[in-house]
C-alpha cells in the first residue's frame, strides 16, 4: 500500500467511524443537529441568514436506511449514501450545518497591496497559501457584503475548471498578515456553524477518496470548464458524528499522518526494490508483445489490413440489421507513403506524431472504438435491487490492476424487473468490464458459461467484435502504452476515464494467428514468473 493509499484509507475510515471508536457517553448526532436547527432558526430571526427554499430532513427508515423528506415528498438515499456510518452518527446535506455557501465574486483587481483575493491557486492540499493571492481595487472592498469577508477556519472549495475543481483549503487568518481578504468567482466559500461542527473535520471528509473521486461527476458543464454548482455543493450529503467524537477524529489524524508521511519515504525506497524485477519482467513482457517483438512475423499471416476490412463489413453487417448502432465518428486508419493517416468524419489527416511506437509490417493501427460492438457503462439505483439471490451484480472490487481476472470473493446480487433499465447491460462471455472511476483501468474479462451478471455506472463494457474477441486486446489495456492513455486522459483530482476516450485508444492489430501465439507465449512467461 502506498503511502497515498495509506492516507485514503485512513481518512475514509475516519469519516466511516472506524478510525476511532465510539464513546455511548457522547451526546448523538441527532441531538446535536437539533441544537444546530435552533441555532439556525435564532439567525433567521435575527435576519443574520436566510432560510433555504426546500429544506431536507433525512431520517432512518423502519429498514434502517436513511430516507430524505423534503415537503411532502419522501425517498430512499440508499444508493445515494456512499457508506454506512455508526448509529450515533446522522446524515445531513452540508447546508444543514452551515451558516453560509457561497461562490465569491469576480474580482476587479489592483496593483495596491492591501486587499487579497483568494483565487484558486491559493488553495493547495498542502494548505492555504495568501503569498499566491492578487489584491483587488481598494475602492471596491465595499462592494463585498460582511458575510463575504473571510472568517477564520472557513472552508474554501475550487469550484471551476479541470486539473483545480474540488480542491480545499482552510482560511487561516493568522497566515493573512493583510487581515482581510475575499474568495474570488471560482472559490466557494464553506462556513459551518463552527461551535458544532469542526472545519477540520469537514475539510478531512471532503478530502477523502469517497467525494473527491467523483467530484468531476457532481459537475455541470464541458470538459473544459467544469462547475460545481453552489447547489450541489449545499447538497452534498455529509456525515456527522458526535462533536466529542470530530475532536478524537482530529486528535488521532493529527498523530497518524506525519507517521504516513514518514511511512511513504520508507515505502517508496523498499517497493522499489521489491517490485522492480517481477512487476517489470512482465510488463516488458507485455510490451514486447503488442510492439510486435515477442514472436516472430510470419509472412504467409493474413495482414492486419485484411483483419480490419473484415472487422469493418462485420460492423456494417451488424449496424445494417440493427443489432449495434452506427458510431458518430468512424475511424479508419491507413498507411500511403510510409506514413499513417486517419479518416474521420470524412477528412484525413496523418497521425504519425500520436503513434507510441513502431510495429511489423504486416500489423496495422485502429482505434478501439472500431473494434466493438458496443462500449457502454453500467446503470445507476442499484441498491433498490439487491437480493439474496438472483443475478450477480459486479462491482469495481470485483476487478484487478495488473490482471483481467475477475474477483469474485465478494458478491452482490440483484432482481431485476423485466425492463428495468440495468438490463442493456446484461453481460456476456468475452466482455471486459473497466472501471471508469477511482481507481481507473481495473479489469474484468467475463469468461465462459458465466452466469447472468449486471454492471453500476462506475464501471464500463468493453463487448469486441467476434473476429477480434479473445485475450489480446486486454493484454493489451495492461500494457504500460495503454495505462499512460487512461493518466493523460484523467483531469484533476477525481480519477475519471470517459467513454469515448476509451473508444480513442490506439491500438496495434497483429494478425489474428499471430494474435493467438502472442496470447500462449504471455501466458507462458507470466506463469513462470508467478513461481519466481
Amino acid at each position: 500500500m502506498t503511502a497515498q493509499q495509506l492516507k485514503n484509507s485512513i481518512l475514509l475510515m475516519a469519516v466511516q467511524g472506524k478510525l476511532v471508536p465510539q464513546d455511548p457517553n457522547d451526546e448523538p448526532a441527532s441531538i446535536l443537529l437539533e441544537r444546530i436547527h435552533a441555532e439556525k432558526e435564532r439567525l433567521i430571526k435575527e435576519k443574520k441568514i436566510k432560510r433555504e427554499k426546500n429544506p431536507s430532513v433525512i431520517f432512518k427508515g423502519a429498514d434502517n436506511t436513511p430516507y430524505e423528506k423534503i415537503g411532502d415528498e419522501v425517498r430512499s438515499l440508499a444508493d445515494e449514501v456512499p457508506f454506512e456510518i455508526p448509529d450515533s452518527w446522522e446524515w445531513v446535506r452540508l447546508i444543514d450545518v452551515c451558516e453560509y455557501i457561497q461562490r465569491g465574486k469576480s474580482p476587479k483587481y489592483s496593483p495596491i497591496k492591501k486587499y487579497p483575493v483568494v483565487a484558486q491557486k491559493c488553495n493547495q492540499w498542502s494548505g492555504f497559501s495568501i503569498e499566491k493571492a492578487q489584491f483587488i481595487e481598494p475602492n471596491s472592498l465595499s462592494s463585498y457584503g460582511p458575510e463575504r469577508l473571510l472568517q477564520d477556519n472557513d472552508l474554501m472549495w475550487n469550484s471551476t475548471g479541470l486539473g483545480t475543481l474540488g480542491r480545499m483549503a482552510i482560511y487561516k487568518t493568522a497566515a493573512n498578515p493583510y487581515k482581510l481578504a475575499v474568495a474570488d468567482s471560482h472559490v466557494t466559500v464553506i462556513r459551518p456553524l463552527k461551535q458544532f461542527v469542526l472545519p477540520e473535520y469537514l475539510y478531512y471528509y471532503f478530502a477523502n477518496p469517497s467525494v473527491q473521486s467523483v467530484i468531476e461527476d457532481q459537475a455541470d458543464g464541458t470538459t473544459k470548464q467544469k462547475e460545481l454548482a453552489t447547489a450541489t455543493i449545499k447538497a452534498y450529503l455529509t456525515p456527522i458524528p458526535p462533536l466529542d467524537e470530530q475532536r478524537r477524529i482530529l486528535a488521532k489524524l493529527s498523530e497518524v499522518l506525519p507517521v504516513v508521511k514518514n511511512y511513504g519515504v520508507v515505502y517508496d525506497e523498499t517497493t522499489a526494490m521489491q517490485e522492480a524485477f517481477p512487476e517489470s519482467l512482465k510488463k516488458s513482457i507485455l510490451q514486447e508483445a503488442v510492439q510486435g517483438k515477442l514472436v516472430p512475423q510470419d509472412p504467409s499471416d493474413e495482414p492486419a489490413e485484411a483483419l480490419l476490412e473484415r472487422i469493418r463489413a462485420e460492423k456494417q453487417r451488424l449496424i445494417k440489421e440493427g443489432k449495434i448502432k452506427k458510431d458518430k465518428h468512424e475511424s479508419v486508419i491507413f498507411r500511403r507513403d510510409n506514413s499513417h493517416y486517419e479518416k474521420l468524419d470524412g477528412v484525413e489527416r496523418c497521425i504519425d506524431d500520436e503513434l507510441p511506437f513502431e510495429i511489423p509490417d504486416t500489423w496495422a493501427w485502429s482505434r478501439l472504438g472500431s473494434l466493438v460492438e458496443v462500449i457502454t457503462s453500467g446503470s445507476r439505483d442499484w441498491a433498490k435491487h439487491y437480493s439474496e439471490k438472483g443475478s450477480l451484480f459486479l462491482r469495481m472490487g470485483n476487478l484487478s490492476r495488473n490482471s483481467f481476472e475477475l474477483r469474485l470473493n465478494s458478491l452482490k446480487r440483484v432482481q431485476l424487473p423485466e425492463k428495468a433499465e440495468g438490463t442493456r447491460t446484461a453481460l456476456q462471455a468475452g466482455d471486459l468490464l473497466f472501471s471508469i472511476t477511482g481507481e481507473v483501468g481495473m479489469l474484468g474479462l467475463i469468461p465462459d458459461d458465466f452466469e447472468t451478471a449486471y454492471i453500476n455506472q462506475h464501471t464500463a463494457m468493453i463487448r469486441f467484435l467476434p473476429l477480434i474477441r479473445n485475450k489480446y486486446l486486454p493484454y493489451f489495456l495492461l500494457t504500460d502504452y495503454a495505462q499512460k492513455c487512461y493518466k493523460s486522459n484523467q483531469h484533476g483530482i477525481k480519477n475519471s476515464f470517459r467513454l469515448d476516450s476509451i473508444s480513442n485508444i490506439l491500438v496495434p492489430i497483429p494478425p489474428l494467428s499471430e494474435q493467438e501465439q502472442i496470447i500462449r507465449r504471455i501466458e507462458q512467461a507470466t506463469n513462470r514468473i508467478a513461481t519466481m
